[in-house]
């Protein structure tokens, strides 16, 4: 196993992680196996989120005498002081650990970032729960480059986690500016949100850039954890083959792919439409439809509330046929 520093953390976490978002899929003992196994091949890092719903407790109770061997990192959705301090809590209660190494601002917009770090803000919280010994280190986590760039400007900011994968390289040249700065970068949707279906060839790709820290591919099989790692580990370059079998897979998704930029916004009746895309992409590929349709059905604006004014799609950088995708998103939804 490859191990690495997390950018300015100064944690030592090997190349390959756990994305735990999955293992909503199966159970406290399932999730026993897997990180039992993670911890006997050397992966030691482990990612998961308030909003998994039971991620963050199986994981909990799976650690219970391996908290040592890892990592571990969460993140909250919430942006104020109050709502901050609270999640902090419930992760230490369910994580059962009295020490967070990663607590993450999970993906806010831009305006959120800045409420985030105002007065009475999220980051409140997190720099109190820092100096209190219950967390280790800060992180953003991101799906537009705009908030990226941002975060990459705030000084407590240590870790960086956005999509990179076979089709969404568009942070690349952030990537670089996170190498240069020392901060920490986070693969995550290493499969496209499952939109990929050879696995080792995404690792693979994914690991031939030196600007990623560690990718954190969400398993819940004890084969995948060997599949991923094997491919992880794989340090040979990439073949002609391979470096055309990538350029097929982009072909393949082409502009049927949302890579969530969010250059649509704002939409005319206020859709979040990268997120219409990514609940849809949680239904169709993760198996998780309770879950998608919960997270849709939060949503105060549906796909179906589309007018067809095709102002999101002249500002789409990939010309996606957002309308028809909307139409589709609102059949499968219901709603």
């Amino acid at each position: 196993m490859e191990y690495v520093t997390l950018g300015k953390t100064g944690l030592k976490i090997s190349r390959l992680g756990f994305g735990g978002i999955p293992i909503q899929r199966v159970d406290a003992a399932v999730t026993k196996e897997l990180v039992k196994a993670m911890a006997e091949k050397g992966i030691n890092y482990i990612d998961t989120a308030r909003g998994y719903t039971v991620s963050e407790s199986y994981l909990g109770e799976a650690l219970e005498g391996l908290r040592d061997k890892f990592v571990l990192a969460t993140k909250s959705m919430s942006r104020t002081k109050e709502a901050m301090a609270k999640d902090i809590e419930i992760s230490l209660g369910n994580l059962r650990t009295d020490y967070i190494d990663l607590y993450q601002v999970h993906n806010p917009t831009v305006d959120q970032l800045d409420q985030v770090v105002a007065e009475g803000g999220a980051l409140e919280a997190l720099m109190e729960a820092k100096a209190a010994g219950k967390v280790g280190h800060l992180g953003v986590t991101a799906h537009s480059l705009e908030v990226f760039e941002k975060a990459l400007g705030m000084d407590w900011v240590e870790t960086i986690m956005f999509p990179y994968n076979i089709v969404e390289n568009q942070g690349e040249a952030l990537m670089k500016r996170c190498t240069e700065q020392n901060v920490g970068f986070i693969t995550m949707k290493p499969l496209a949100g499952g939109a990929i279906e050879d696995a080792t060839l995404a690792i693979r790709y994914i690991c031939a850039n030196p600007d990623v820290s560690v990718v954190i591919p969400g398993m819940f099989d004890l084969k995948e954890i060997d599949q991923n790692l094997a491919a992880a580990e794989d340090k040979s370059p990439l073949t002609e083959a391979e470096l055309a079998k990538m350029q097929e897979i982009r072909n393949q998704l082409g502009n049927n792919f949302c890579r969530r930029c969010n250059y649509c916004a704002p939409c005319t009746v206020g859709i979040g439409i990268p997120n219409v895309f990514l609940f849809q992409g949680y239904l169709d590929r993760y198996g998780l439809g309770d879950w998608a349709r919960d997270r849709y059905g939060a949503m105060p604006v549906k796909a179906s509330a589309c007018i067809g004014c095709s102002a999101c799609e002249k500002r789409c950088p990939y010309n996606l046929p957002i309308r028809e995708m909307l139409k589709d998103a609102a059949a499968k939804f219901g709603e």
